[in-house]
């Protein structure tokens, strides 16, 4: 195994964003190797990324599973703070490098699972940053509102379509999902959740709707009518639940959620090509586009514009709470 030794580095100057947290791939240099059979090239591969060396995602490489397993670790509020969303998309981009192309001994691709979970305790993700929106409302910032809601379509939009790969992606929520994290969350082919998690989309709370992803893709799941149920009751469902709506695959107890992937990975292996072909299937019928996500996402910027003070108050509390997870 590879193993990223539980890398999470201090980062005492983290990060504002900048134009540079949204880079595009054909920024970085290429990893492609030129030794043949799979081990030389991936070694190449992992010394010329930044795959390992996340601050916001713990990444480890399982050969014996086939898996890349990644850990959100997120510095202060467990959201979906701009770093977090850099680190996300070099998670996906360094992944895709590393590893599109390469072959196991036995002609299938080396990597053939995904797993994203949480190290942060009760927690997989609490979605948007509220107090970056509340501050960008207030000063009329339209343009860095809608920079960060395209960046999380596009983070959507890759887990969706599995990286562009023969992959299945694998959600692991250890804790609580909501907002975009749910949104996120939701976009696995595969949900594995421990029985103590809660989910929901309470953005309606305070005047808002979740506009990166939740109405396009629960319509696909459990069909326009429930859809437009979760997104306007803004409650907050069990694991259960969700389980019986159809969008988390397997309930767990609470601590058992690795292993459970783990035994999961261990029992569909060996029919990895069929359910990768079944979920694409899916997609072809039912597709999804980043076009479709943009749209929305920029009502969603108009509709945050107009927030209320109130509204606003409601958002900096829900912040606030968020910051006192961390204590």
């Amino acid at each position: 195994m590879i193993d990223s030794g539980r890398f999470n580095p201090t980062r005492d100057e983290a990060e504002a964003a900048s134009e540079d947290d949204f880079a595009g791939s054909a920024e970085l240099p290429s990893l492609a190797a030129t030794e043949t059979g799979p081990e030389p090239g991936l070694e190449r591969a992992f010394r010329q990324s930044t795959l390992f060396d996340l601050g916001q995602i713990d990444v480890h490489w399982d050969e014996d599973l086939s898996t890349l397993w990644a850990f959100m670790t997120p510095l202060e509020r467990p959201n979906s703070n701009m770093g977090l969303i850099r680190d996300t998309m070099a998670w996906q981009r360094e992944s895709k490098r590393a590893f599109d192309g390469k072959q196991a001994s036995d002609g299938s691709g080396l990597l053939k699972f995904m797993v994203l979970g949480s190290r942060f305790p009760g927690v997989f993700n609490l979605g948007g940053d509220l107090e970056m929106f509340a501050e960008c409302i207030q000063r009329r910032d339209r343009a860095t509102l809608l920079k960060y809601g395209i960046a999380c379509c596009e983070i959507v939009d890759r887990i969706w379509h599995c990286n562009d790969m023969n992959i299945i992606n694998i959600g692991l929520a250890q804790g609580d999902a909501l907002g975009g994290g749910l949104e996120a969350l939701m976009c696995f082919d595969v949900i594995i959740a421990e029985r103590q998690a809660r989910f929901g989309l309470p953005e309606v709370l305070f005047g808002l709707f979740p506009g990166m992803g939740a109405y396009s893709i629960l319509s696909r799941r459990v069909g326009p009518v429930l859809a437009r149920q979760m997104l306007t009751d803004g409650r907050i469902y069990t694991a259960e639940e969700m389980y019986d709506m159809g969008i988390v695959t397997q309930v767990v107890e609470t601590g058992e959620g690795e292993a459970a992937t783990a035994q999961w990975i261990k029992d569909h292996a060996s029919h990895h090509a069929g359910y990768v072909g079944i979920n694409r299937a899916g997609r072809r019928v039912n597709p999804m586009t980043l076009e479709e996500l943009v749209d929305i996402v920029e009502t969603w910027t108009d509709t945050a514009l107009a927030l209320s003070d109130r509204d606003l108050r409601m958002m900096r509390r829900l912040a606030a709470a968020q910051t006192r997870l961390r204590g």
